[in-house]
């Protein structure tokens, strides 16, 4: 069931007019239950995997608690590496088994057996974010920052909770528990910012996402068929598609989390207004996710408490397996070693880069649009690497753009005077309007600051803008992929 579907909007709804007529105290089962049926519509056997991971999450949490000494080291162990081998056996197992046979290939003899036989098995969707979410719970259990939950119920949902299950937010447990607790009245307000939260999400994602998903499948399809310009074009799209359609996954989710009374974490802020790779990864790009890695990973490698080789290994250790969280192949690798290779640079070049400005003295507003747009396309050579299908087709695609720089202008000049291309920039356009007034005051708050009749023609734009211009052919979100 995806959020991008009619059978959502009815599942949604009827969860809903429900929730808010049981009694408090039987809220949970009720979540607990839809959260079941939401990921089992998708694969009836998704459920037995996650409620196995958090049944023994579970169990080691509370053994946590009544453990002394190295045995709390031992609990701790088994319930970090039991959710992390089921991650490895269904994600990245056929990975492993391919990059080791590919090795031993040109040492044993044509025709031999493989040493370890794939096992060909579909990853479940989610598995990588509820994995996540199971590890930091029993960190924080462990680290004496949360109490163990007891609740097996109220546990189960904080890991199945339907809106942030198949991609995110990244949610800590303290806070999602702690609200469980919580009497939730109706709440005109807060259920309508919810809805128009949601309404934004999904016209991301439906009207500009999903738009933006022609042009850039049918490039990177297949690129060495495919013309520069088309690859070029494709690129810059692949960028907003991407954006487009993971925010507006977290739009919906924190707005169908708040329809419901709960509050999820943010998860993005304008990232392509970057004006450093730092900026956009410590600050706006897939927050729950960077915040993950740096308390869980770069932290406890010593983090910047250490000596400044040892800190540069740290960063690059943590967009290495950042890479590889997202997807088993080694294009995902070589684009978290991209972007951890941007953030040593940027560290090593600090000093010199603050001299050569405090002699230029540019103007603020320049430095930053300068900076902004450097950023934006060091950022853009490493999504070719993550939407390319092999490192083979990245360099295609790196090549093919590279060869073809000198005659670009004229050939994309043809191809932007389609009108297909001109109507999807200009929703690029349009996005990227709305993304620097948020910078100063949210987009909705902005809205709802007008006059009624006012408010309801900018809702009923969006509407129409689903109705109209909406590509309904229930694309998966990315992001499920992973």
């Amino acid at each position: 069931m995806l959020f991008n579907s009619f059978s959502f909007l009815a599942f949604f709804t009827a969860v809903v007019i429900v929730y808010y007529t049981v009694p408090h105290r039987w809220r949970w089962a009720l979540l607990l239950a839809a959260s079941t049926y939401f990921y089992a519509a998708l694969n009836p056997r998704y459920p037995l995997l996650l409620f196995g991971v958090a049944l023994v999450v579970y169990g080691a949490g509370l053994a946590l608690e009544r453990a002394s000494g190295a045995k709390r080291q031992l609990i701790l162990a088994v319930g970090v590496v039991v959710p992390l081998s089921m991650l490895f056996l269904f994600k990245y197992y056929d990975f492993f088994v391919r990059s080791v046979e590919a090795v031993a290939a040109s040492y044993r003899p044509a025709g031999a057996a493989p040493l370890f036989p794939p096992l060909g098995i579909v990853v479940a969707a989610g598995l990588s974010f509820y994995t996540f979410s199971c590890i930091s719970y029993l960190v924080d259990v462990y680290a004496g920052r949360l109490p163990a939950e007891r609740h097996a119920g109220r546990f189960a949902l904080y890991i199945a909770f339907f809106p942030k299950l198949l991609a995110g937010p990244i949610e800590r447990a303290k806070p999602f528990l702690s609200q469980l607790s919580e009497r939730v009245v109706f709440d005109g307000d807060r259920i309508s910012l919810g809805l128009q939260l949601m309404l934004w999400g999904l016209v991301k994602k439906v009207v500009i996402a999903d738009r933006l998903a022609t042009f850039v499948d049918a490039a990177y399809g297949q690129p060495a068929f495919s013309s520069p310009a088309d690859l070029v074009i494709a690129t810059y799209f692949f960028a907003f598609q991407l954006y487009c359609d993971f925010s507006g996954y977290t739009d919906i989710a924190i707005g169908a989390a708040k329809v419901l009374g709960f509050d999820l974490m943010e998860n993005f802020r304008r990232p392509y207004l970057s004006t450093s790779v730092r900026e956009f990864w410590n600050q706006r790009w897939h927050l729950s996710l960077s915040s993950w890695f740096r308390d869980y990973m770069y932290i406890p490698l010593g983090g910047s408490r250490c000596s400044r080789l040892r800190m540069l290994v740290n960063v690059t250790a943590v967009f290495l397996a950042s890479g590889l969280w997202h997807g088993a192949n080694w294009t995902f690798v070589i684009w978290g070693g991209l972007n951890g290779l941007y953030l040593v640079s940027s560290v090593m070049t600090a000093g010199l880069r603050e001299r050569v400005l405090a002699r230029i003295r540019p103007p603020r507003v320049l430095r930053r649009l300068l900076s902004g747009v450097f950023t934006f396309h060091l950022i853009l050579v490493t999504w070719v690497f993550f939407r390319a299908s092999s490192l083979s087709d990245a360099a295609t695609v790196l090549s093919r753009i590279g060869g073809s720089l000198s005659s670009l202008p004229v050939l994309l000049q043809d191809r932007l005077g389609e009108w297909e291309v001109i109507s999807a920039v200009t929703l690029v356009v349009v996005l990227l309007v709305v993304e620097v007034l948020d910078e100063g005051r949210s987009f909705l708050e902005r809205v709802r600051a007008q006059p009624l009749f006012m408010r309801w023609a900018v809702y009923y734009a969006l509407l129409l803008a689903l109705v109209v211009m909406g590509r309904w052919d229930f694309q998966q979100f990315v992001y499920m992929q992973f």
